[in-house]
């Protein structure tokens, strides 16, 4: 992919500007374009396809999600394009829009991106084909969603059906329905749950957060806008948090093959004008994210984006990854709606959160605790509330970070994780509250037949672990993890109290549970900084019978953590 020189002066940390976006998103459509039909309603992108979708479903797909990045790119040579795949798509090519189906998913997108580029695109079709379009779209409102994110969809093709007034009375009745069916999952600080359990990942940006908003604001609903705005706002303190350095999002989650669609969020706060960061800031996030992927191969030989997190990789598949998937990454260019002269494209870069400080900054209500260090730009996240077995190991790990990738879930040492008795499972998570530097949780182990409490604690790079294992039965073997091998970073597990290290590896220590709850304790550490200090001159770690956890760091600070009947620090 062939940008512009970096600009040095106006982004002195990526380089990137407004033209770097442009001359992205003009490849990535010129890349796709060879791979359309020739009535250019469906895409066909190369790649495997899930077994269940088919083959038009695939096109589809591979129309509407490119569709959406010509929309945010508004060059109407490439929308005529687009224009004409509409009307032979809609004239009986495109699969139906049924319950739970894939053309679900896409009709939100064509209906976004129809709603975005209504005077260059909508306004300009034949009578017949909006007829057929609003025909096609409207299949959407009455289609039963997956009760996840899904519920937006028709609530997005609701929103535009109303706008150009189709359907008018079940468009609002489907606006209502979904954006009502999603209060249920919002549990404050700016999170929703991605349906029912602790499903918390980056579908808060790129669809919780997305649509709500930019149909409050097409709409010009002041009174959800202020609320949905707000809520985004919040969001975004701690989303802004989620990036390392080097412009890497933490690993963490489903869906990870959109890429740089985590930036969505940013631009959209941007857009909207309910953001708490500095415009300098949203666009280096933005950009650092966008360089990131670019530079480590999401793109092929061929200009495609790739099944994978930096190329092909199937580790951050579902099952429901497609060829053209990928291209949700278009959300990411929803910044390329804000004018040439808006501050977010003319003020100077400023430095990210993991680039100015060491920060420890606990979420309530994911019950995560966020752990970067400026010396090296890394970014943990130490995961105490976050739950979806479906998804293993993106959602069920001790931690994440932007720099390491979670061991396959058949690994028979997975990553920061507690292996009771050969079970490396953990379910049944239960947050059980962050606070000042530390973040505890309890879930079931063994098949069910044990409890283990977990507590970390983090100051700088350094990491504290604690869990109490009840229910076990004496003798029972245990294998306490941390953090998977990456170039470039430093990884280190230290046995304190229960665990010993068999090995040179420090990777995984051993252990065996005693006669009633046992506490196992070890230091962790993921750094990129070539000579640490020792973490034994770094922290003390005494363990007493009461089943308490004392700390003293180097600079002489005390703490003092109970882990029953539920971690809580103590005072002294």
């Amino acid at each position: 992919m062939h940008l512009p020189p970096p600009d040095p002066g106006l982004s002195p940390r990526t380089g990137y500007t407004r033209a770097h976006w442009e001359g992205a998103a003009d490849a990535l459509l010129a890349a796709v374009e060879p791979y359309a039909t020739a009535d250019r309603a469906l895409y066909h992108l190369p790649g495997p396809r899930p077994s269940w979708s088919g083959r038009l479903s695939d096109g589809l797909e591979g129309y509407a999600r490119t569709l959406l990045l010509a929309a945010f790119r508004r060059d109407e040579r490439v929308l005529a394009r687009y224009a004409d795949g509409l009307a032979a798509g809609t004239a009986g090519v495109w699969p139906r829009i049924e319950d739970r189906g894939q053309p679900l998913v896409e009709a939100a997108s064509v209906a976004l991106a129809l709603r975005l580029t209504r005077a260059q695109l909508w306004d300009r079709l034949d009578d017949a084909v909006r007829q057929r379009t609003a025909g096609w779209l409207a299949d959407a409102l009455t289609a039963r969603p997956w009760p996840c994110n899904w519920e937006l969809f028709p609530v997005t093709v609701g929103g535009f059906l109303a706008s150009v007034g189709h359907e008018v009375e079940a468009s609002r009745a489907a606006v209502e329905r979904g954006l009502e069916r999603i209060e249920q999952w919002y549990v404050g600080d700016g999170w929703y749950t991605d349906g029912d359990g602790r499903k918390y990942d980056y579908y808060n940006g790129w669809a919780m957060h997305l649509y709500p908003v930019l149909h409050a604001w097409l709409a010009d609903d002041r009174e959800r806008l202020a609320t949905h705005g707000a809520r985004l706002s919040d969001h975004l303190a701690a989303h802004a948090r989620l990036f390392g350095a080097d412009g890497a999002p933490v690993r963490q989650g489903r869906s990870l093959t959109y890429r740089f669609a985590t930036t969505a969020p940013l631009w959209l706060g941007a857009l909207t004008g309910h953001t708490p960061l500095p415009p300098g800031e949203t666009r280096r996030l933005a950009s650092g994210a966008l360089k990131y992927f670019l530079e480590r191969g999401a793109v092929d030989s061929h200009g495609l984006l790739t099944l994978g997190w930096h190329g092909p990789d199937e580790s951050v598949l579902q099952g429901y990854s497609g060829p053209a998937s990928p291209y949700w990454a278009s959300k990411g260019f929803l910044g390329l709606l804000l004018p040439a002269d808006h501050p977010v494209w003319t003020a100077p870069e400023e430095p990210g959160p993991a680039e100015r400080e060491d920060a420890v900054t606990g979420l309530a209500a994911p019950n995560w605790l966020l752990q970067s260090t400026r010396s090296d730009g890394l970014v943990r996240l130490h995961n105490h509330g976050s739950e979806d077995v479906r998804w293993d190991p993106y959602y069920t790990r001790l931690a994440y970070s932007t720099v390491t990738a979670p061991t396959s879930s058949n690994d028979d040492s997975p990553d920061n994780s507690v292996v009771v008795g050969g079970d490396p499972g953990r379910t049944g998570i239960v947050p059980l509250g962050v606070g000042d530097g530390w973040a505890a949780s309890r879930h079931t182990a063994a098949g069910g037949t044990a409890e283990v409490t977990s507590l970390v604690v983090a100051r700088g790079a350094v990491e504290v672990r604690a869990h109490l294992v009840t229910g076990a039965a004496p003798g029972t073997p245990v294998r306490v993890t941390g953090w998977a091998p990456a170039d470039g970073v430093r990884t280190e597990l230290v046995p304190v109290a229960g665990l010993s290290a068999n090995h040179a590896d420090v990777a995984e220590l051993t252990g065996g549970t005693g006669a009633g709850p046992t506490l196992f304790v070890a230091l962790a550490r993921l750094t990129g900084e070539p000579d640490p200090a020792p973490l034994e001159e770094l922290v003390t770690v005494e363990v007493d019978s009461a089943q308490e956890v004392h700390l003293q760091w180097s600079d002489g600070t005390r703490e003092r953590f109970e882990l029953t009947p539920r971690p809580a620090r103590l005072p002294g």
